[in-house]
């Protein structure tokens, strides 16, 4: 039976089989700190909850194909307090900030096109892309410059006549950084002189530390353009909701996704009743989450730094640290501390980077840590880690 070449394409979890190490150092009995996800620990709004246990209707309808009229409403008080407005026919619910993207490169992207994204990006962009037959084109950033942007010029001698976005994370999973007013309005440009869509991935709106975050829906001159992947994921703590959105006043653009999500027929009711309640969480709860997010942030990093040759600097959003290593193979280090290494009986888990870039080599001394435990939990991980690493270095002199 035949298989297609496009499913083919798209590369299977590189974290499977770093799963197993983990599962066999809980087999011998180890405690395993994992830094490899961003599932975040922090407590879910009761609100979400209580709301699908209030439910009472008899029959468990299919909701509106774009959504609960109520959820985007809400959605569109939450961008007003950003000083971004969005029409009720401007946002469609998704099953999460996946089908956002996914939809969106079917609605912008023939097959055999491309888009931009800075590297190191998340994994799934590739998969997504791979799935609908397009090439991620690398723009390389890098660990010592904390992973912004370089100039205008490089960015434009990458874009040929089958570019057809840019697409990146701000605040940016894997690395951290929140790209500056600067670099947003540069990338406006650039789309638009080139007339290319941008995807603006922005689910760790929230997530940022220190400095101003410049959203691309208050760039006014490529509203257009621009199209806004957002999720209660992150930000409130709900991954397994599965509730994303997108967002654009490009009225084609918009009628196009429509047609995706009437033949996928809807999302799912309950968790949009829970949303709506999640979009309605007090200003103070997202303030105490970025509080918390920070202080976990300073733990791991001011641990890692302390270790010579380690290469990475303090990311400001997110919760995410990319950190260059002073070993051949990040995999290879992960893999010895599941195996080989603990302190009274405890490890960590890193994931290695190389699975982030797009361009063969890079990553491969790199890791990315997630700092979604608690701030304790998070103490004893970072210890762990840096007492492995020197452990390791001196190992393989």
């Amino acid at each position: 039976m035949n298989i297609s070449s496009r499913i083919q394409a798209v590369p299977a979890s590189t974290i499977m089989e770093l799963l197993t190490y983990a599962a066999e150092a809980k087999k011998g009995g180890k405690k395993v700190y994992h830094l490899n996800i961003g599932q975040p620990d922090i407590k879910t709004p009761d609100e979400f909850l209580n709301a699908i246990k209030n439910y009472k209707g008899e029959v468990l309808e299919y909701a509106l194909s774009e959504g609960l009229p109520e959820l985007i409403e809400a959605i569109q008080k939450y961008y007003q307090g950003y000083n971004i407005n969005f029409n009720k026919d401007e946002i469609l619910i998704l099953n999460g900030g996946s089908e956002a993207l996914l939809f969106a490169m079917l609605a912008t992207c023939n097959e055999g096109d491309n888009i931009l994204i800075p590297e190191p990006f998340y994994s799934n962009y590739n998969s997504f892309a791979k799935a609908v037959g397009v090439e991620i084109k690398p723009i390389t950033t890098l660990a010592e410059n904390g992973f912004h942007f370089p100039s205008k010029e490089e960015i434009v001698s990458k874009i040929d006549s089958k570019t057809r976005a840019i697409l990146f994370s701000n605040p940016g999973n894997p690395t951290g950084v929140v790209y500056t007013k600067e670099e947003i309005q540069m990338i406006s440009d650039i789309a638009k002189e080139n007339d290319l869509w941008i995807m603006a991935d922005e689910v760790y709106r929230e997530f940022v530390y220190e400095g101003d975050y410049t959203s691309l829906g208050n760039i006014d001159e490529v509203a257009d353009r621009v199209i806004i992947i957002d999720s209660v994921s992150k930000r409130y703590s709900a991954c397994g909701a599965r509730i994303g959105s997108i967002a654009s006043k490009n009225k084609v653009f918009m009628a196009q996704m429509l047609k995706l999500c009437q033949a996928r027929l809807s999302v799912p009711t309950l968790e949009q009743i829970g949303a709506i309640e999640l979009y309605k969480t007090p200003s103070t709860y997202l303030t105490e989450v970025n509080e918390e997010y920070r202080e976990r942030r300073d733990v791991l990093y001011n641990e890692l730094v302390k270790v010579p040759g380690v290469i990475c600097k303090k990311p400001t959003g997110a919760f995410y640290i990319v950190a260059k290593l002073p070993v051949k193979s990040a995999d290879h280090f992960v893999k010895w501390l599941l195996s080989d290494f603990d302190i009274d009986g405890q490890t960590v888990m890193p994931c290695p980077a190389e699975g982030f870039y797009a361009t063969e080599g890079l990553g491969v001394d790199e890791i990315r840590l997630a700092y979604i435990l608690n701030k304790e939990d998070l103490a004893n991980a970072a210890k762990i880690l840096k007492e492995g690493l020197e452990t390791y270095l001196k190992l393989n002199k």
